[in-house]
């Protein structure tokens, strides 16, 4: 049963390593159908007073990849920050920066999922409105797949949209290091890790890069 929220001195003993084997066995139980039992009310209780997550999931806004869900983590847990597509802004650093910097946590995990709607669209050029310029975060993977994959290049191609969804992930880890010196510093230091990977949503399970 899981009853007793992450505290300060735990999440201070934890690595980067710790906390992605756990999240990796959190989504393992949820893959066989066998997660943790959950203490809601004492949960809600204990973090009244502040939170000590162990990581930040950078995910997309998809509603079939419940980010807690998939990686069995209860409240107080991780942070999650969404958009479709699951790029980095401005915000969406800052956001990362205050999880990791401000709050402690040791993890930072970019999760793209099979199957992207967000990724899709971009293969197939879309614009409508706010969409267009949100598409124009993820037309790199696109153009980078492109080299990479044989065949048409657009949405009827699931290998075109496989190999973005995962260039999209990596690319987006690229510009994080490249344009947060707090976060980049922070790993070199060894006081994060910065991880890609991709969910599955055949399997449930999260396929690291």
């Amino acid at each position: 049963m899981k009853n007793i929220a992450v505290t300060k001195d735990v999440q201070t003993a934890l690595s980067p390593s710790n906390v992605l084997n756990d999240l990796l066995e959190g989504n393992q139980r949820f893959v066989n159908n066998n997660m943790q039992a959950v203490d809601n009310s004492a949960l809600v209780s204990q973090t009244v007073g502040g939170q000590y997550p162990k990581a930040v999931v950078l995910s997309c806004i998809d509603s079939r990849v419940p980010v807690e869900t998939v990686l069995d983590q209860a409240i107080g847990d991780i942070f999650v920050a969404r958009v479709a597509g699951n790029f980095e802004n401005t915000d969406i650093l800052g956001s990362l920066e205050y999880s990791c910097k401000v709050a402690g946590s040791k993890l930072i995990l970019v999760l793209g999922h099979e199957s992207c709607g967000a990724v899709k669209a971009a293969c197939d050029g879309v614009e409508l409105g706010n969409i267009t310029d949100m598409l124009g975060n993820i037309l790199p993977a696109v153009k980078k797949s492109a080299d990479e994959v044989d065949g048409e290049l657009n949405s009827g191609n699931s290998d075109f949209v496989a190999k973005t969804v995962e260039n999209n992930v990596r690319l987006t880890i690229e510009r994080i290091k490249e344009r947060s010196p707090i976060l980049k510093e922070m790993e070199a230091n060894g006081d994060i890790q910065i991880a890609g990977g991709v969910y599955m949503l055949s399997s449930g399970k999260v396929e690291m890069l």
